[in-house]
């Protein structure tokens, strides 16, 4: 079985991501999507809630999902991975993700970076984008899961998840 882990901060969710995910679910026999803990970023949504989210709206029956805080080698080689698949929107995407699959290979040699790259339509789109056009008071509905559109806009104007 051809396993693939599928990793993210999901700070939200967007549309793009949730195209990869399902893409890359077509190639391997089963995806792990993992919400990864990343302390460069300052999260809006807590790792359990991007989890919560991402299993609203994401299906598959190949498609599992996790979380997890330390290396992604490690994690990749606990669960047997032959493969990391991370999306590409632009040329700037793919200078960091270059570095990331080389450091990867380098702990974990057996493992593979498949480069997905982004659809036409979400080439633009970034957690980070979409949740500065919401809290403008800019229409998201384009660039996040119809299932989680009221939990990001909530968030996104500062209401917690029980407000």
């Amino acid at each position: 079985m051809k396993l693939a882990i599928c990793p993210g901060s999901f700070d939200p969710v967007t549309l793009g991501h949730k195209d990869i995910i399902e893409r890359a679910a077509e190639l391997f026999d089963k995806v792990i999507v993992v919400v990864m803990s990343n302390s460069e970023k300052n999260a809006t949504f807590s790792i359990e809630e991007r989890l919560d989210l991402l299993k609203s709206c994401v299906k598959g029956e190949n498609i599992e999902f996790d979380t997890y805080s330390g290396l992604l080698v490690e994690y990749a080689k606990k669960k047997g991975a032959v493969a990391i698949v991370k999306g590409l929107r632009a040329v700037s995407d793919f200078d960091y993700e270059f570095q990331q699959a080389l450091t990867n290979q380098s702990l974990l040699p057996k493992i593979e970076t498949v480069f997905l790259t982004a659809k036409g339509k979400n080439m633009f789109l970034s957690s980070s984008m979409v949740k500065e056009v919401c809290r403008l008071n800019g229409d998201i509905s384009g660039f996040v899961p119809a299932e989680i559109l009221d939990d990001v806009i909530k968030r996104c104007k500062g209401e917690s998840k029980n407000d």
